[in-house]
């Protein structure tokens, strides 16, 4: 099993293999469709947008005296976001996508031209997920709990599995391809 450190550097990505178990040590940030589009119509956003790990993730929190805590930190399918993760990417030069279920094309494109891998999170682990993360802010709170941008430093955040890597490589293609090669070999 191999820990990257977050934020990843664009080499450390692209050695990434299909299949990989992977854990996060470091800043991970969350957003879904509001914070994507937030994002991308902002001239002004966090820092902490360049070279994210951006985890497809609407966290439950509650306050713990002046501090949040995650109690509950699922991933939330990740094609919701595929008409804005393309420019996501090449505009803030993201190195991690967290999610579940893949994206599209045109994301696996951008991944590959730009340096970036999607890993996929286990769905129905968001207890699980959430002990691995310590909230460091909250960007965009108007937007909501589900929908702001929260800054988390994770420790041994996973485990996630490399589903489409930095080469135009995807385990959801392979599996589609083997599906409709299994159907035609039946017909």
């Amino acid at each position: 099993m191999i820990t990257i450190h977050s934020p990843a550097d664009e080499r450390t990505v692209r050695n990434l293999e299909l299949g990989q178990v992977v854990h996060i040590d470091g800043t991970i940030i969350t957003g879904r469709d509001e914070m994507h589009m937030r994002a991308l119509s902002s001239k002004n956003v966090p820092k902490e947008l360049n070279f994210a790990t951006l985890f497809h993730c609407g966290p439950i929190m509650i306050r713990d005296g002046k501090e949040w805590k995650a109690i509950a930190a699922g991933p939330t399918t990740s094609a919701r976001m595929d008409t804005m993760e393309a420019e996501m990417i090449e505009r803030f030069k993201i190195r991690i996508i967290i999610g579940k279920g893949g994206m599209s094309d045109d994301v696996l494109k951008a991944m590959k031209d730009n340096g970036c891998v999607y890993l996929a999170a286990i769905g129905g682990a968001a207890v699980s997920l959430a002990e691995c993360l310590r909230c460091t802010g909250i960007e965009w709170e108007e937007l909501g709990m589900a929908e702001a941008m929260w800054k988390f430093t994770a420790k041994q955040f996973g485990p996630l599995v490399v589903a489409m890597d930095a080469h135009g490589n995807s385990l959801y293609k392979n599996v589609g391809s083997k599906v409709n090669r299994t159907i035609k070999d039946h017909s």
